[in-house]
């Protein structure tokens, strides 16, 4: 019997709550740590909008939490929190020693994003540099994902693991419910 490797029972997802197109300053961001299926906890902090310091505020949250030693497993809503503060997806994954799932329901326009970073982002092409180095979006499980320290079948069963309906996993659909009812008074629309 063929195995399909590990599996992740203790999931967080991350993703920063909508804020207006002018906003500067900081962005709230919500993790949500899932066992399964089950809710277990809420993470929060905060990001510079197109600033640095994602992976700093990441490995921060993730790794003082009362979650920290049960966690298996990091998903992310995209590459960047609060418009272009991009993760450094290698480095979470290095410091917190959990694999890394980049998620998104469509492939990313990544000219867009590429001239969006080296022409009006402070720092952007270090930004660049961190998108490329993960490479292009893949199709699986009908989402595209980045991966870092999984294989593509441990992803896909993750995936569909922890998606019982529609196609996003709920550790990101719950933090992306939970970041606009902060944000707005109330969750609307789709991760």
């Amino acid at each position: 019997m063929a195995t399909t490797g590990r599996t992740f029972s203790h999931i967080v997802g991350f993703d920063d709550c909508p804020f207006p197109r002018g906003h500067r300053g900081d962005v709230p961001i919500v993790g949500t740590v899932f066992s399964g299926l089950r809710l277990e906890g809420v993470l929060s902090g905060k990001v510079r909008r197109d600033g640095a310091n994602s992976t700093r505020e990441l490995i921060r949250l993730a790794g003082s939490s009362r979650f920290a030693a049960h966690l298996q497993l990091i998903m992310l809503q995209g590459v960047a929190l609060a418009g272009f503060n991009v993760i450094d997806v290698p480095r979470l994954h290095a410091e917190l020693g959990l694999p890394v799932l980049v998620v998104a329901r469509r492939a990313p326009r990544q000219g867009g994003m590429r001239r969006a970073l080296l022409e009006r982002i402070p720092g952007g092409a270090r930004k660049w540099a961190l998108v490329e180095r993960l490479g292009e979006m893949e199709p699986l499980a009908g989402v595209y994902v980045q991966r870092m320290g999984l294989s593509a079948e441990e992803a896909a069963a993750a995936i569909l693991a922890t998606t019982p309906h529609g196609s996003v996993p709920e550790p990101l659909r719950v933090a992306h419910l939970i970041a606009g009812g902060v944000a707005t008074g109330e969750s609307s629309g789709r991760v």
